[in-house]
């Protein structure tokens, strides 16, 4: 255990050097995505209108969820976790298991918050490459999200009118 790690976490369960890992795998995605947009010309935009980052954000949401807590999507988290519990609306509690990588993995997957930052960086760049794309697969996402409360509210109603 080295140094940092005991002073953080004394129980040795926080995999920082998993985490570090995590971190510059972004890091260096970003930056290659910033130097081959570069060199390929690509024009950031001078400005991002509020309606692209409401549905911008509403993507990220959406998609950070489904990866993270949707049924559908455990095979891609299974490596990386295991199943906690299961929650009402076909989502589900994953617990990450291992250590090292593969418990800051699982700790990624696992978590829509955490999941949310690489997601909202894929969109975003999406949409300084290709804009008219992204918009449609962010207002698909966001259909979806819409979609989702509808259901919630539904489920609700039936229920206000059973009782």
């Amino acid at each position: 255990m080295t140094a940092a790690q005991e002073s953080y976490d004394d129980r040795d369960e926080v995999p920082l050097g998993g985490y570090a890992a995590l971190a510059a795998t972004f890091t260096a995605g970003a930056a290659l995505f910033a130097g081959v947009a570069r060199r390929r010309g690509v024009r950031l935009p001078e400005r991002v209108p509020p309606w692209d980052v409401a549905l911008l954000g509403a993507a990220t949401f959406k998609a950070s969820r489904l990866l993270t807590k949707d049924k559908v999507t455990s095979f891609l988290r299974a490596p990386f976790t295991r199943r906690g519990e299961e929650l009402p609306a076909g989502e589900v509690m994953d617990e990450p298991r291992g250590s090292g990588v593969r418990r800051a993995v699982g700790d990624l997957v696992a978590c829509p918050f955490c999941t949310s930052v690489w997601v909202a960086g894929a969109l975003t760049g999406g949409y300084v490459c290709a804009p008219r794309a992204t918009r449609l697969i962010c207002a698909a996402l966001g259909a979806v999200t819409a979609a989702d409360w509808l259901q919630y509210a539904w489920t609700l109603t039936e229920q206000e009118a059973e009782g």
